[in-house]
């Protein structure tokens, strides 16, 4: 018996991306859907909580005065997530 995967998906205003490079102090270059590259913050809430590395999948929002430039990270996926990500077609540009 297969066990279905729930996986949060980008709403309205967010997008995906993947961790081109850690830049510290909580600071990440992302290469978006839309072809961008962002930094991007961690805000505290998730900071020690979730680790991200390298080729992490992440959902970010970006800001409201510097959209093209800046934004921040809402969630990173576990690679199972990723996959099911990919499998539903929401990976296609990364």
């Amino acid at each position: 018996m297969e066990e279905e995967v729930r996986v949060k998906t980008p709403k309205e205003g967010e997008l995906l991306g993947r961790v081109i490079n850690m830049l510290g102090a909580n600071r990440l270059l992302v290469e978006c859907e839309d072809g961008k590259e962002r930094i991007c913050r961690i805000p505290g809430k998730l900071k020690k909580r979730v680790w991200t590395r390298v080729d992490d999948i992440v959902l970010l929002k970006p800001w409201e005065v510097q959209q093209d430039r800046r934004a921040d990270i809402v969630w990173r996926y576990t690679k199972t997530q990723a996959l099911v990500l990919k499998n539903k077609g929401y990976l296609k540009n990364l």
